[in-house]
């Protein structure tokens, strides 16, 4: 690989002028996904918008502390962190169950993760993750979240009629695109941001929503700490789930730390891996015990060190420092968090469509042929997933309790199904097709 000219490498700290605006940099990339999926969660969790926007402070207070932790003691890379789409699935998957059950998943899973990073367990278990199993993950992450997706550009009880919303939406996701293509470096790096303000703007411009209804003024500054009552709750099939799907989280940890690494190529890769997923866990852990979904570490980063020439770690600082400021800011959070559901919804396709295309890389990367069995091994997990994602709720309510988190969960019934497609199913013909090209 060709060396990238980097104006400040790894170790380097700029000066405090340029560092402040690379953080505001790192702080517009993040911003945006924390936002969307705290939305997201915070709606299915209480529909007071007070309580949604205490969801969306802790939310920024977990990524900005996971951060700052990253950046100095765990990988010690210029690699943003952020809330992970893989537990959003499952917690949506989880509707129906108090939320001290599903936060002690949260937080068994972020505990399961120091395990295997710490004991070196994980590098036995990756193994079962081959690149189709992989990119099965990746597709499955986007398409078991169309049912939410959907309710989000097509809420209920909207006075805009459901076939307005889909135009807006199927004309805003096009323009997206269009924009996004012609954008270069750090234009295209922040543009989710950009496409976020004014998505909103053309919204309130064209169907004049009602003002938000606060239920009372928040303040300018608010404890996040405030209306703390997480206690253990224990459920085996609930656990079962969201460690199948902390194992997913691992996969994609691994391979965001090791993306950036490639580029870099920093000393001690091995001591840096173990370190960055083990403060993942720890942050998984406190996200459980604030309640909120936990976190991951994100595969975009490489991308804006090559169109900004700047792979300081320390740039991430005060990125992580504005995340922390903003979340003791609870009437700014409102005010960011107020975004028509339809440009969510809009905004998800955006980047589940990206999460779509790189999982389509991996398959087709990794192989000199595509063989009929490949086709299989993908195309069972996707339909049994879609499947599950799409069924009502009345159906899942005649499922026993203790079996509804797993079998109820698209995405950890389509994990379950590729690994033994993968390794059960076509082990045979897979071990076959090695010895006959060798």
């Amino acid at each position: 690989m060709e060396q990238i000219s980097l104006k400040y490498k790894l170790n380097d700290k700029p000066p405090l002028l340029e560092m402040l605006l690379y953080g505001l940099q790192w702080l517009a990339i993040s911003v945006p996904t924390i936002i969307i999926i705290g939305q997201v969660v915070a709606g299915i969790h209480s529909s007071s918008t007070t309580e949604q926007v205490l969801y969306i402070q802790k939310l920024f207070f977990v990524t900005g502390l996971s951060l700052g932790v990253q950046i100095l003691w765990g990988h010690r890379l210029p690699v943003i962190i952020g809330p992970a789409s893989v537990l959003l699935v499952s917690i949506i998957a989880c509707q129906g169950k108090s939320l001290n059950t599903v936060y002690t998943s949260v937080l068994v899973g972020g505990a399961f993760l120091i395990l295997l990073s710490s004991t070196g367990l994980f590098a036995k278990i990756r193994g079962l993750f081959t690149s189709r199993v992989i990119a099965v993950i990746l597709l499955l992450i986007a398409f078991t979240l169309a049912p939410t997706i959907l309710k989000l550009i097509m809420p209920l009880n909207s006075p805009v009629t459901p076939l307005s919303h889909f135009s807006f939406a199927l004309i805003f996701v096009f323009l997206m695109f269009i924009v996004a293509n012609l954008l270069k470096g750090i234009w295209k790096s922040t543009f989710l941001i950009w496409a976020i303000i004014a998505g909103s703007i053309f919204y309130w411009l064209i169907f004049r929503p009602s003002a938000v209804d606060y239920q009372g003024s928040l303040p300018m500054v608010g404890n996040v700490f405030y209306n703390m009552n997480f206690s253990l709750a224990w459920d085996t099939g609930t656990i079962i789930a969201f460690l199948i799907s902390f194992l997913a989280l691992a996969v994609n940890d691994l391979g965001s730390i090791q993306a950036v690494g490639a580029l870099l190529k920093p000393n001690n890769m091995p001591k840096r891996v173990t370190w960055g997923i083990t403060i993942t866990g720890l942050s998984n852990v406190l996200a459980g015990i604030l309640g909120v979904v936990g976190m991951v570490n994100f595969s975009f980063s490489p991308g804006v060190i090559v169109s900004t020439g700047c792979a300081s770690r320390y740039t991430l600082l005060p990125a992580g420092i504005g995340l922390m400021l903003l979340a003791l800011l609870p009437a700014s959070v409102a005010f960011i968090g107020s975004i028509p559901s339809v440009v969510v919804g809009s905004v998800m396709i955006y980047i589940m469509c990206s999460q779509i295309s790189a999982g389509l890389l991996v398959i087709f990367s990794s192989m000199n042929e595509f063989k009929f069995e490949y086709g299989l091994v993908i195309g069972l997990p996707l339909m049994l997933g879609l499947i599950v994602s799409f069924l009502p709720a009345d159906i899942l309510n005649t499922f026993p309790p203790s079996v509804r988190p797993i079998m109820g969960n698209g995405f950890v019934v389509g994990v379950v199904s590729v690994i033994l497609m993968e390794h059960v199913i076509y082990k045979v013909k897979k071990q076959e097709s090695v010895k006959n090209s060798a």
